[in-house]
């Protein structure tokens, strides 16, 4: 079975929290605050490798973690750096965004790596809240938290050269013939399951051919195989389309199938369908007098190039390798639907404002990264940790804001999923610093 779409969920790791930790060795008096920071949680990358050429890695495994953060310890001794994860995908796999559809990215070249979620940063120790008025800080930050996300991977075969054609129109045979590939060849419909490649080389010169399941009437819409694998002729800048020029009594005219199934690419996709192709007339050795000639008469009307082959005697084999390899350079590549500017890491950092106001359903909303990291990182059972996030939020102006919001004194706001009641008189608020 071939996978080239699949779900699966994927997260950063957590932070490492910062300790409390205070210097206790004999004989230094008032030793203070020695506690270390927490690692910083892994990140999840995305990475191809070209030994891979489908998504079945993922076909039981749906859930994949990074390493969290270690704790911070004594001493200023730092936690652990959590293990990034690498995640590896065959070349041409598209990632999705499973909720809003948004493509995230478009990973192409062997190697290449994308850093799709960063992990938490590590929460700080106590040592670095100690100042000339607080000279023993008995709190310290909670490490950032995870960046969970679910996303779709999707797989578009790259090649240079695609074969259509009605099941069983040759075009197995005809990768086969062209390339070292060997395809699955038998004498009925659909024996082609998954894509096929293959690597056609002439002297200096190669291209990567790629042989698509045969299309029906109606792939477009889900009829046949063609559903699933139309996808595929996203990434290839020539098309080969291969016609039975010798059908059986009752199957579609050369000229019919070849109408078919540039009708299936047009509902499909109007740009896939304008591109090159080239018409490979397959089975010539199986013609009687004066049927080559009436089947080219019933194809005057195309400009694409027209080839005569028989994948058995191999006749036209060469002729029609050699003209792709002069058509072939003159086509240029197909460019990626997504920028170097579309691209987003999903990671825990500070916006433009540290804060927004809403109101929803009657119910104040506090967001932003920089205020829910905060709350995430405050230890409320700590009394010094609590006063120092309010003297944060004083100073960041997130009480006047609240106050010009229209807040009313003792109103319940919600910040980050927590609930905090508004107190608006701040001068019986320790000041503190």
């Amino acid at each position: 079975m071939f996978f080239d779409h699949v779900k699966i969920e994927v997260r950063s790791g957590r932070g490492g929290n910062g300790a409390v930790s205070f210097r206790r060795e004999k004989y230094v008096p008032f030793g203070g605050p020695d506690g270390g920071d927490g690692g910083k949680g892994g990140d999840v990358i995305l990475k191809v490798n070209e030994r891979k050429n489908s998504l079945i890695d993922f076909r039981f495994k749906h859930h994949f973690f990074a390493e969290n953060g270690q704790n911070g310890g004594q001493r200023n001794k730092s936690g652990k750096q959590g293990q990034d994860l690498i995640i590896e995908v065959p070349p041409g796999t598209l990632v999705y965004e499973e909720e809003s559809n948004r493509l995230i990215t478009d990973l192409v070249e062997d190697g290449e790596e994308f850093l799709l979620l960063a992990g938490g940063k590590g929460g700080l120790g106590n040592v670095h809240f100690k100042n000339s008025r607080r000279q023993a800080p008995r709190f310290a930050r909670a490490g950032g938290p995870a960046q969970e996300l679910t996303i779709r991977l999707e797989l578009k075969i790259i090649a240079d050269v695609g074969l259509l054609g009605m099941p069983n129109a040759g075009k197995s045979s005809l990768l086969a013939r062209m390339s070292r590939a060997k395809p699955k060849i038998a004498d009925y419909a659909f024996t082609t399951l998954s894509p096929q490649l293959g690597v056609v080389d002439s002297y200096d010169m190669s291209f990567l051919m790629a042989d698509l399941p045969g299309l029906i009437e109606g792939a477009a819409e889900g009829a046949g195989l063609g559903h699933d694998f139309l996808r595929h002729t996203a990434r290839c800048r020539l098309l080969l389309h291969v016609v039975d020029a010798a059908p059986l009594p009752g199957q579609l005219s050369p000229r019919e199938a070849y109408d078919a199934i540039n009708a299936e690419l047009l509902d499909y996709d109007f740009e896939i369908a304008g591109r090159q192709q080239i018409l490979v007339l397959n089975k010539a050795d199986l013609l009687v007098d004066g049927m080559r000639e009436e089947i080219e008469t019933s194809f005057s009307d195309i400009e694409d190039p027209i080839f005569w082959i028989s994948t058995v005697t191999g006749e036209g084999i060469d002729a029609l390798k050699q003209g792709v390899f002069k058509i072939l350079p003159e086509i240029p590549k197909i460019e990626s639907p997504v920028s170097d500017e579309d691209w987003q890491v999903y990671r825990f950092e500070e916006e433009t404002s540290p804060f927004v106001i809403e109101e929803l359903d009657g119910e104040i909303i506090v967001s932003g990264s920089w205020i829910e990291g905060l709350v995430w990182q405050t230890n409320f059972d700590a009394p010094e940790s609590f006063h120092y996030f309010q003297r944060e939020i004083k100073r960041k102006g997130l009480n006047e804001a609240l106050k010009a919001a229209g807040v009313e004194h003792g109103e319940w706001i919600t910040i980050g999923g927590a609930e905090f009641q508004f107190f608006s008189d701040e001068e019986n608020a320790e000041d503190e610093d």
